[in-house]
C-alpha cells in the first residue's frame, strides 16, 4: 500500500523568530540566556506569557496555555514553535484546540515527553510533520552533546529531505533485535502518553507505521503493561517496524528481551538503542513523515521531504 506523505512544514531560515510556549509543566529558566541561545544560532525568540508562569504542576491555567498555543501558530512573526519542557498538561488541551487555525497556519512544532499527546493530535487533525525534538529547559539551555542541537537545527533549517539518512552517532551502538527493512509513517513518542491516548479521539494511529517509543522513570513491568495494552487495543495490527528509543533508568538486557518477546510474533524489523527521548544526545525525529527503517544496516532514511 502506497502512503500519502505528511504535509511538510516551512523551513526556518536564519533571522526568523521562534515562539516559546509551555503547553505542559512549568520550568524556571533564564530569559536572557534563552534569547542569547536563539541569537547565537541566528534566530530571534518570542516568549509567550504562559512560558514563565506556574500553577501547581501546570505552566499557567488551561486558558493561558491554550491561548499561547493558538497565538504562536497565529502570529505571523513566529516561524516555528518550541516548548519549554514536558511534565504534564498537554492532554488537558486536546478537546479545546482550534485545529482549523493550525491547519491554516502550519509551522514546525517541537517537543517530546508529555508533548507526545499534542504531536498525535496535531498529526491526526492536520497531517503536518511534527518534530520530536529538544525543548528549552532540559536540552537547549542545559549542556548537551553536539548531536542534540546539530540534528535539530539541520531539520529545522530544511537541510534534510527525501533520501537523507538521519545519522545516529557511532558512539552509541544500535542493536538489531530483528532484521529486515520496512517503509512506513513514523509515529509515536513517549510510551506512557501513547498508552494514555487509547480510548480518546486522538489515540495513536499505527496502521502502516514505524512505531517509535521512548520513556523515563517507568520500571520494566510498566513498560510491559503499556505495550500489552497497545497490543490488546489492536495497535500492532498493520505495524511495519519498531524503533526503540531511550528508556531511561531501565537495564538494556531485560528491556531488549521484553521488546523482542512483544514484537517477534509480528515478524517485523526492530531496531533498538536509538538516542531520542530523555537522554543525551537527544536526536530529533520527524513524526508523521514517511521513513525507511533498515534494521540490518541500522539506518533510518527519509522517504519524503519534511520541509518546504
Amino acid at each position: 500500500m502506497s502512503l500519502a506523505p505528511a504535509r511538510p512544514v516551512r523551513a526556518v531560515r536564519p533571522g526568523a523568530c521562534l515562539g516559546l510556549v509551555a503547553p505542559a509543566g512549568p520550568a524556571e529558566f533564564d530569559q536572557a540566556a534563552a534569547h542569547a541561545w536563539a541569537g547565537a544560532h541566528g534566530y530571534r525568540l518570542k516568549i509567550f506569557a504562559g512560558a514563565t508562569q506556574k500553577q501547581g504542576y501546570l505552566a499557567g491555567d488551561d486558558a493561558v496555555r491554550l491561548a499561547d498555543l493558538h497565538g504562536a501558530f497565529l502570529d505571523p512573526e513566529v516561524a516555528a514553535i518550541l516548548c519549554v519542557r514536558g511534565g504534564y498538561g498537554s492532554p488537558r488541551l486536546l478537546d479545546k484546540i482550534d485545529y482549523g487555525l493550525i491547519r491554516r497556519h502550519p509551522k514546525p512544532f517541537v517537543g517530546y515527553s508529555d508533548l507526545t499527546a499534542l504531536h498525535q493530535a496535531l498529526w491526526l487533525e492536520t497531517g503536518l510533520v511534527g518534530f520530536h525534538g529538544p525543548m528549552l529547559r532540559p536540552d537547549l539551555l542545559t549542556p548537551r552533546l553536539a548531536p542534540t542541537q546539530t540534528l535539530f537545527l539541520r531539520m529545522l533549517r530544511g537541510e534534510l529531505g527525501t533520501g537523507s539518512v538521519i545519522a545516529h552517532p557511532l558512539d552509541w551502538p544500535l542493536a538489531t533485535l530483528r532484521g529486515g527493512m520496512a517503509e512506513g509513517r513514523l509515529v509515536g513518542g513517549n510510551l506512557t502518553m501513547i498508552g494514555a491516548s487509547l480510548g480518546t479521539p486522538w489515540a495513536i494511529d499505527t496502521r502502516h507505521a514505524v512505531l517509535f517509543i521512548e520513556d523515563v522513570n517507568e520500571p520494566l513491568f510498566r513498560i510491559d503493561r503499556t505495550l500489552n495494552q497497545l497490543r490488546l487495543a489492536g495497535k500492532f495490527d498493520g505495524l511495519r517496524a519498531v524503533l526503540l528509543g531511550d528508556v531511561a533508568k531501565v537495564e538494556l538486557e531485560p528491556l531488549f528481551a521484553l521488546v523482542q518477546e512483544t514484537f517477534s510474533p509480528l515478524g517485523i524489523p526492530v531496531l533498538a538503542g536509538w538516542r531520542s527521548g530523555h537522554c543525551d544526545p537527544n536526536l530529533t525525529l520527524p513524526l508523521g513523515a514517511l521513513v525507511v527503517l533498515d534494521a540490518d544496516r541500522q539506518t533510518l532514511t527519509l522517504a519524503q521531504d519534511i520541509t518546504s
